[in-house]
Formats: C-alpha cells, sequence, structure tokens
C-alpha cells in the first residue's frame, strides 16, 4: 500500500511509520520543516507539507491509498487540531484516499455510565485543552460526509512501550481491563492504525483500542 503520513515525528506518527515500513508498504513521511532534524527510517519518503493547508494534503493524498493523520499541537496551541482537522478533510475530498486520524480517549464514555473520560473524577486537569481540542476535532469528522474517514481514540493511558501485536477494540465506550486499567502502547496503537488500514473495517466511525 502507498501510506502518507502526517506529523510522522510525533511519539505515535514516528512509530506508524516504522510499523508500516515493517509491514512492506510504501510510506511518504510529511515534515511541516524539512531543516528540522529528525531520526525517520532511510525507508521513508520524506516530504514536505502542512495538514493545515488543503493544497498541501491534496497533493500529498493523490495516488496514495491511506493518509494517516497523527498530528498533535504543542501545549497552548491546541486550536490547531482543528485547523488541522479542517485542512485534512478539504484536502483529502475527491483523492479517493482513506483518511485514518489518531485523536484522543476524553469523549470516550466510562463503562457503566453515560459520562465521559473528560468528566470523569480522575481525569488531570491539565490534560483538559488537549481534551476537548480532540472533542471539537471528532466533530468535525462527523460532520463530514465527503471522505472515507476513520477515527482512532486510544487507551485513557498512551505510553511509549513494547509491540505485543495484540489488544481490544471498541467503538465509542472506554475498553479496560478485568481491574478497569484502560492502556494501550505507542507501539500496539501503531499496530491497531495499521491493521485497520490493510483491513478496512470502520468507515465514517470512530473506534477504540486497549488490551
Amino acid at each position: 500500500m502507498r501510506i502518507t503520513v502526517f506529523g510522522a515525528t510525533g511519539n505515535v506518527g514516528s512509530r506508524v511509520v516504522a510499523e508500516a515500513l515493517a509491514r512492506g508498504h510504501q510510506v511518504t513521511a510529511v515534515l511541516r520543516d524539512p531543516a528540522r532534524p529528525h531520526s525517520l527510517p532511510g525507508a521513508a519518503t520524506i516530504a514536505t507539507g502542512d495538514a493545515r493547508t488543503a493544497e498541501d494534503v491534496t497533493r500529498l493524498a493523490t495516488g496514495q491509498d491511506v493518509v494517516i493523520s497523527a498530528t498533535r499541537p504543542a501545549p497552548g496551541s491546541e486550536g490547531e487540531l482543528a485547523t488541522a482537522t479542517k485542512g485534512l478533510l478539504a484536502g483529502m475530498a475527491g483523492t479517493g484516499a482513506r483518511l485514518l486520524a489518531v485523536g484522543g480517549a476524553g469523549s470516550l464514555t466510562l463503562p457503566g455510565g453515560g459520562a465521559t473520560v473528560i468528566d470523569g473524577p480522575d481525569f488531570p486537569p491539565g490534560w483538559l485543552p488537549i481534551a476537548l481540542a480532540c472533542n471539537e476535532q471528532l466533530a468535525l469528522y462527523r460532520a463530514d460526509t465527503e471522505v472515507d474517514w476513520a477515527y482512532l481514540s486510544p487507551a485513557a493511558l498512551l505510553e511509549p512501550g513494547v509491540r505485543t501485536g495484540r489488544y481490544r477494540l471498541g467503538r465509542d465506550e472506554l475498553v479496560v481491563d478485568a481491574d478497569g486499567t484502560s492502556a494501550i502502547s505507542m507501539e500496539d496503537l501503531a499496530v491497531a492504525l495499521l491493521d485497520e488500514a490493510e483491513q478496512p473495517a470502520h468507515h465514517r466511525t470512530r473506534f477504540t483500542a486497549a488490551y
């Protein structure tokens, strides 16, 4: 498959690039600033572009099978997430490529109740700005009817770890284990994302993955 990755140097994006290359896909890793040092694998094709600019997205999505967005704004710039989402959706329309987006977990509902993660008693206040930005991001996707998109919400705890190749899927409810913990490594989130790219099961909907 031909895959373009926006946010390719980020924590999740870099693992998506590595996972896609390990599976033998042709990967275009998009950088906003090509002069900035990076540690992307040499097998990836490096391209310059900005998800916030529809023209860049169209150029980098045309002829590709899948576009993956793993963009994450810096603290204090959370509003850029909505701008990038609008750019991605506008630029992807008419290209024929699928769009897979890595989002947030804050809008998932807690097991056994209607409250969402962001409204839970244990939600860290410091995460509120990015969680609210991700909620807006998801709303923009849900309003779109032109692009074949899927939105992956991670588990509540997403950290660097090891690739086990295992995970469980859900839709709009937080996936937890027997102890009530919701977690997944960034490596296994990349596995779930590439599995969806190779075997599409979610179209214009959100899904989630956790152990």
